[in-house]
């Protein structure tokens, strides 16, 4: 009996252990937010290959650089780019200084809530409304008005703060790649400025590896301290075929990894195929209206260019368990 006892024991403690090794195994598992499928899987076994090195197409941990786009690659960019919201909500906060804004357009539409006017806004437009909001601070006074902001603003469809809305499968597959030795770097339309005061604590990115559009800033002093003044001038636009010219300036290798989601990010996906060895290139399709947004709009040619060059296309509805990190499998799941 007593042998019976010790042998029923044993069993439930090897079922206990087995039980265990399952769940850390499981829990161990790399980008868990992703569906077990053939895109999930050509990103695994692109890492792998990239990283054994035994394999043939092995890369040196100093080449293995990843470029992300950020507005609707790593954060949702409807119903507007976020950058635009928070220019948007600092002309409301300047117009008391501005009282000219009330008859000067689109500072008008924008106070008086005419959404008519601001779906039609020409680049000349958004300029303006850019450089009034972003310039003639220095870069400190900038990043604790963006920190500010960040804080306390939220999205208009999901009530939450911008940071909230930010891809909780690109949050994993940024932490897989760190993991096994690559370097994750933004590069993006929107400006460093606005970028690096809070990309670290989201996305783990510092802010030196954050390429992105620029106003001039010059040097000068204000009450006998060096500071770095924002002038309302543009310096780099890193959008388009700006984004392969900033990779090259500011990172200094071909990145043989690319992530972005519309044609603004074809250049930097052609640019990062173009070099030698193995290469991915994920373009992410937003088809997920319930969860997110469903969009071709501005991504034409690069959904065009995927499918003719065999990259990877994302599909958010089919690909993704779940998309924001607020949302459980349950709750955000199909």
């Amino acid at each position: 009996m007593r042998n019976l006892r010790s042998h029923i024991l044993t069993s439930l403690l090897t079922v206990i252990v087995i039980a265990q090794l399952i769940a850390v195994s499981r829990a161990a598992e790399p980008l868990p937010s992703w569906v077990d499928n053939p895109t999930k899987e050509s990103i695994i076994q692109f890492v792998k290959a990239a990283t054994y090195k035994g394999s043939q197409n092995y890369i040196p941990p100093e080449e293995r650089i990843a470029v992300f786009d950020n507005d609707g690659t790593l954060w949702t960019e409807q119903p507007m780019p976020f950058q635009f919201a928070f220019a948007i909500d600092r002309v409301k906060a300047l117009a008391p200084q501005h009282p000219e804004w009330k008859n000067e357009q689109p500072f008008k539409a924008i106070l008086e809530n005419d959404r008519s006017y601001a779906a039609k806004a020409t680049q000349q437009d958004i300029g303006k409304v850019m450089m009034a909001t972003h310039a003639g601070m220095t870069t400190d006074e900038f990043q604790n008005t963006v920190l500010s902001w960040i804080r306390t603003a939220n999205n208009p469809r999901f009530q939450r703060p911008y940071t909230d809305l930010v891809y909780q499968p690109m949050l994993e597959l940024l932490t897989y790649l760190r993991a096994n030795g690559f370097r994750t770097f933004i590069v993006s339309g929107g400006t460093s400025d606005f970028m690096r005061p809070w990309v670290e604590n989201v996305y783990g990115i510092p802010p030196e590896q954050v390429v992105g559009s620029s106003l001039v800033t010059e040097y000068t002093a204000e009450n006998g301290k060096p500071v770095l003044k924002i002038l309302p001038k543009i310096d780099f636009i890193d959008n388009g075929a700006g984004k392969p010219v900033g990779i090259h300036k500011f990172i200094g290798r071909r990145p043989v990894m690319a992530a972005g989601n519309s044609d603004g990010d074809l250049q930097m996906l052609q640019y990062t195929a173009g070099g030698s060895g193995i290469r991915k290139m994920l373009l992410i399709h937003h088809t997920d209206a319930n969860r997110e947004y469903a969009y071709d709009k501005g991504a034409e040619e690069a959904l065009k260019a995927a499918k003719e060059n065999g990259w990877t296309v994302v599909d958010m509805k089919n690909d993704w368990n779940v998309i924001y990190p607020f949302k459980t499998k349950k709750e955000g799941g199909k």
